[in-house]
Formats: structure tokens, C-alpha cells, sequence
């Protein structure tokens, strides 16, 4: 069932991005589909869980694809078609790798792969699809801002999927401990 919500999610944060203006919050600029990517790192990690780390590749795979493709068929520019892509591939290979080798608790794996993955994909896309090295939506003014504003929305939801993850284990911890 993860897998699919992991898809979903995907296409889903594209047609929110396209769909709806960035936030201005203060002054950063937030696309609004980065609640829903810092929500994909989360479950990156649960598909790695259900169906180990080379499924989770293929996982990803599907995922560049579906994301190329529906980013494409809503408009986007190739140029940001490219730097989609290019910025799912890291971001998501980062969080793979930093998930895979930490030996910690489940909620800190989460949080740190997360973050780092949330890190990698805000600085990428901002810098390659949207500055003027890329498509030029916006000047490198602000480009600061810009990445500051997605790494906070990322960096929150990696925070409450790590607290969300924490409570769900104590209480199963607590339960088991019951019976």
C-alpha cells in the first residue's frame, strides 16, 4: 500500500506546484508542493522498509518517470522537465543511502535522511529549474530565499513524521510490553 501512496504523492506534489501559486511567507517563496515532497522522503523510507533498498530504487525509477510525465503534460518547460528529474535522482538517492546505512532508531533515520534528501532537493531544483541558470523564473536575488523556504517546509515535515514515528513505536513498545 506504501508503494502507490509513495507514486501518488509524487504526481500529486507536481499538479499542486502547477496548480497553485508559490507562498510568500515573510521572505521566502515556498512552491506549495513542498509540503507534499517533504512528505515523500517520509514514505521513501517506509517503501524501502516493505520492499528493501533495490525495490525502492525501482520504486524511484517509476517515480522520475511518473514525475517527468506529469510535469510535462502540465505545462512545465523541458528545461524544468530536466530539472525535475535531475533533482528527484539525487534528493531521493541521498535519502536512500543516508536511510540505509544509519544505525539508529527509526524516527532519526528518518529525520536526518529526510532533511539531508529535503536539503539536496531545494538547493537542485531552485539553482538548476528556477534561477537563471535554468529557467530563469527567478532572479538570483532570490535564490536564497527561495531554498530557505523549501528546506523549512521540508525540515517540518520531516520533524513531525520523525515525533509522528517516535509515538506510533513507544506505544507499540508500551503494548507489547503488556502482553
Amino acid at each position: 500500500m506504501v508503494v502507490p501512496l509513495y507514486l501518488f504523492t509524487i504526481i500529486a506534489a507536481n499538479v499542486v506546484t502547477a496548480s497553485i501559486d508559490p507562498l510568500q511567507i515573510g521572505a521566502f517563496i515556498v512552491p506549495a508542493g513542498s509540503f507534499l515532497i517533504g512528505f515523500t522522503f517520509f514514505l521513501r523510507d517506509f517503501v524501502q522498509n516493505a520492499i528493501a533498498r533495490k525495490g525502492a530504487y525501482l520504486a524511484m525509477a517509476i517515480a522520475v518517470i511518473l514525475s517527468a510525465l506529469t510535469s510535462y503534460f502540465l505545462g512545465d518547460t523541458l528545461w524544468i522537465v530536466f530539472a525535475s528529474a535531475i533533482t528527484f535522482i539525487i534528493s531521493e538517492t541521498a535519502d536512500t543511502e543516508i536511510y540505509t546505512r544509519l544505525k539508529l532508531p527509526l524516527s532519526i533515520r528518518v529525520f536526518y535522511s529526510g532533511v539531508v534528501g529535503g536539503f539536496l532537493d531545494s538547493v537542485v531544483f531552485v539553482v538548476i529549474g528556477l534561477s537563471p541558470l535554468g529557467a530563469g523564473f527567478i532572479p538570483w536575488s532570490a535564490v536564497p530565499m527561495a531554498i530557505i523556504g523549501q528546506m523549512i517546509v521540508k525540515i517540518l515535515m520531516q520533524l513531525l513524521a520523525a515525533i509522528a514515528i517516535s509515538v506510533v513505536v513507544k506505544k507499540q513498545r508500551k503494548f507489547q510490553h503488556l502482553n
